[in-house]
């Protein structure tokens, strides 16, 4: 098995590409070894030192650390995903579900448009950078989103979120005035 490595625009995060499907659908973000538990992969990720977040997209995997450099922790983090894929175990406990944006029967014009832009325009782009970004709510004109992967806490997500979701937004949609990180 090769599993590619990707830089993100985060500097702590690594993209991980097994080569494989690794969620059907939707995505599932573990911003805690507590969180992990869910996941047989997820919490042998958060056993090599340094390991602070694990998120899982539809074909990739990022991995968030502390301080150190990549070099050092990199190969464990290899040998654990190649080990994870190679012995069949499921990548999720049963019961666990994934995220996804799909837009909802109860939703309105509005909020529905929002999501359709989510999924179609932005979502794929920051998936690309190894993260995802959480449809939360539209309120008073106010879209608030949650970023998650490689995007949590990267320096260059609020210039994403300002510049680039929020005008895109605002140019399909008049009604939304503002987009807020949760």
């Amino acid at each position: 098995m090769f599993i590619q490595t990707e830089t993100t625009p985060n500097p702590a995060t690594l993209k991980f590409l097994p080569g494989r499907d690794v969620l059907e659908q939707g995505t599932v973000d573990f911003p805690s070894l507590e969180a992990a538990q869910r996941s047989p992969l997820a919490r042998r990720l958060f056993q090599v030192q340094g390991v602070t977040r694990v998120f899982f997209g539809s074909d990739f995997i990022t991995v968030t650390k502390d301080e150190g450099e990549w070099q050092h922790i990199k190969p464990a983090i290899l040998g654990v995903i190649m080990e994870h894929f190679t012995s069949g175990a499921p990548l999720l406990e049963e019961g666990t579900k994934a995220i996804g944006e799909q837009a909802d029967a109860d939703d309105d014009e509005i909020v529905s448009q929002i999501k359709e832009l989510l999924d179609t325009r932005v979502r794929p782009a920051v998936a690309q950078d190894g993260g995802d970004i959480v449809f939360h709510g539209f309120e008073d004109g106010v879209v608030l989103l949650h970023m998650q992967g490689a995007c949590s806490g990267c320096p260059s997500s609020t210039a994403t979120l300002k510049m680039g979701i929020e005008n895109m937004l605002r140019h399909y949609i008049p009604e939304v005035q503002e987009v807020r990180a949760i």
